[in-house]
């Protein structure tokens, strides 16, 4: 579906803002970013978020170097975009023969041969430092989601959120990616959150369906007095045209109270 098709119809189903895909996109000329920055305009929600893909868990520095220069480019993209917020990756290991596998370990990977998890951090907060300058420059706050790799655990985000401390990388708290025990996980990086993104599995998921307690997540952001957006992100097998206005009443009732 069009950005432009996304943006008419979550205006019209009541969103206030659209979570941008970077690979949904359709070109990375000035010409259509501007017509998505007018799109957004004419039906009246903001563009919020802008979210990559790239990873740094590589010995390869080419690679990751590869990836940082990715990164810098979206960056002024979602500038570009009047977009205030970006998604970051820590990036996999790569030895799953594929998404569906690494869902089958629960996102869980083994390292490359000779390596291990503890060689990987430093390669991602150096490579997160140097985004930030652009970042910086941009106006654009990097949000590292716990998204499968370092990023699984809370642990593990926030050992690289705390060793880069800038005000330029915050969390992106994802509702859905701590597979086990995901209130305590919450609780525990939402003091850095930037950005959230709620999953919903009406129909059954894609790969999992977790039954998520909305209300418990809303006074677990509000604890921590968390002011910024909530993206809905739709992985069930349901027809969106049903399923996401079920989300939205869900969302809006667990963050949208005191």
């Amino acid at each position: 579906m069009p950005i432009e098709t996304c943006i008419a119809r979550a205006a019209e189903m009541g969103f206030e803002g659209v979570d941008v895909l970077h690979r949904q996109m359709e070109s990375e000329s000035n010409t259509y970013m501007q017509d998505l920055k007018r799109a957004a305009l004419v039906n009246g929600v903001d563009l919020c978020g802008l979210s990559i893909h790239q990873g740094f868990v590589s010995p390869d520095a080419d690679k990751r170097q590869r990836n940082i220069d990715h990164t810098v480019k979206c960056i002024e993209l979602a500038y570009n975009l009047g977009i205030p917020c970006m998604r970051l990756n820590t990036g996999t290991w790569g030895t799953s023969k594929s998404f569906d596998d690494l869902m089958a370990n629960r996102g869980i990977e083994k390292p490359l041969a000779g390596y291990s998890d503890e060689d990987a951090y430093p390669w991602v907060i150096e490579s997160i430092e140097k985004c930030l300058p652009t970042a910086e420059k941009c106006g654009v706050t990097l949000a590292l989601e716990n998204h499968w790799g370092l990023g699984r655990t809370p642990e593990g985000l926030l050992r690289i959120a705390n060793a880069v401390d800038s005000p330029w990388l915050g969390i992106l708290a994802d509702t859905g990616n701590f597979l086990e025990e995901p209130y305590d996980k919450l609780d525990m990086i939402a003091p850095k959150a930037v950005f959230m993104q709620a999953k919903t599995y009406y129909g059954g998921g894609l790969w999992y369906t977790l039954d998520l307690d909305y209300p418990r997540n809303g006074r677990i952001m509000r604890k921590h007095d968390y002011r910024g957006y909530v993206s809905l992100e739709f992985e069930g097998q349901e027809d969106y045209q049903t399923a996401i206005p079920k989300s939205l009443a869900v969302l809006r009732n667990a963050f949208g109270g005191q």
